[in-house]
């Protein structure tokens, strides 16, 4: 018969597999049980912790909010055992596994290059799956290891690492300025004869004001653009076409600039920051799959 602790160590194993694979089923596939002993494993646990861990319906099962404070208790313990593990075997520095990450949309094009190929063949056990999305959404919920998103971090219980900040600069490909003629100087971005492309912050729903700082001084220009998108590469694509001026990060306008693609319009009001954070569950026994991605994003953003 099993001790109360290994109920409790087992319990927790198929927990995590639930969790990880997102329905009962797929984790007694993945634990090689029937779907009935994955169900008694977790109601086992779930009166020993005398908390609900899931919301069960018909089609799924989403953590409720104890689950979910257990799941960031706990797995970062778990993961700490595994490792200790495959320490004891010698195998302490593997980076392994399948690693989810929530990108920032602006960073999916700016910093995934041709390097990525290196950091792939430095460790061929490790697969990566990247999502982009405008939003942090729940990171534990959504099964995600790690997420990069600009912008100073809301509070929450997730481990913010800021890795750069980066100028935001206002551009405008030369075809446009052919036709409409260079703005003298921030202001005159409020003639009616120039067209500013604005792009939609996803946490208002509403565009980004037109900000511009130097030294201490900051303005703030009314533009009233006719045309909104909420997808970089949109923005970018208008405004490559010449269909307006558009302020962007620095790290995604840098390389177009120096191609002569797109013109830094004001180069003197480029001191307003943009900073880039990494967001993860717990500071302890973060695993080597994702400290070896951490390590390899911040190598990235150190030489923009």
């Amino acid at each position: 018969m099993k001790s109360s602790s290994e109920n409790l160590s087992s319990g927790i194993g198929v927990f995590a597999a639930v969790v990880d694979t997102g329905t009962f089923a797929a984790a007694s596939e993945l634990l090689d049980m029937s779907p009935p002993g994955v169900s008694r494993a977790i109601a086992r646990l779930e009166k020993r912790l005398k908390i609900r861990l899931f919301n069960r319906t018909t089609r799924s099962v989403s953590l409720t909010d104890e689950g979910r404070r257990f799941y960031e208790q706990v797995m970062p313990h778990l993961h700490g055992m595994e490792e200790a593990a495959a320490a004891a075997a010698g195998n302490a520095a593997s980076v392994r596994g399948k690693l989810r990450i929530n990108l920032d949309p602006v960073m999916s094009r700016a910093m995934l290059g041709p390097q990525l190929d290196a950091f792939m063949d430095a460790h061929p056990e490790l697969e990566l799956e990247f999502i982009a999305r405008d939003h942090l959404g729940d990171l534990i919920a959504d099964g995600f290891d790690l997420a990069f998103r600009f912008g100073e971090p809301r509070s929450s219980s997730l481990v913010a690492r800021k890795l750069l900040d980066t100028p935001v600069v206002t551009v405008a490909a030369p075809a446009y300025l052919k036709r409409h003629g260079r703005p003298a100087d921030p202001q005159a971005l409020s003639e009616p004869r120039h067209r500013c492309l604005e792009f939609r912050n996803p946490e208002t729903g509403r565009p980004y004001a037109w900000e511009f700082h130097r030294k201490r001084k900051q303005l703030v220009v009314p533009t009233n653009g006719r045309l909104i998108v909420n997808e970089p590469s949109a923005l970018l694509s208008a405004c490559l076409a010449g269909f307006g001026i558009a302020q962007m990060l620095l790290l995604v306008a840098e390389p177009l600039i120096r191609e002569g693609k797109l013109i830094n319009l004001f180069p003197d009001w480029s001191d307003e920051r943009f900073p880039l954070y990494a967001y993860h569950p717990s500071r302890h026994h973060v695993p080597a799959k994702t400290r070896a991605f951490l390590d390899f994003v911040a190598g990235l953003t150190s030489h923009p």
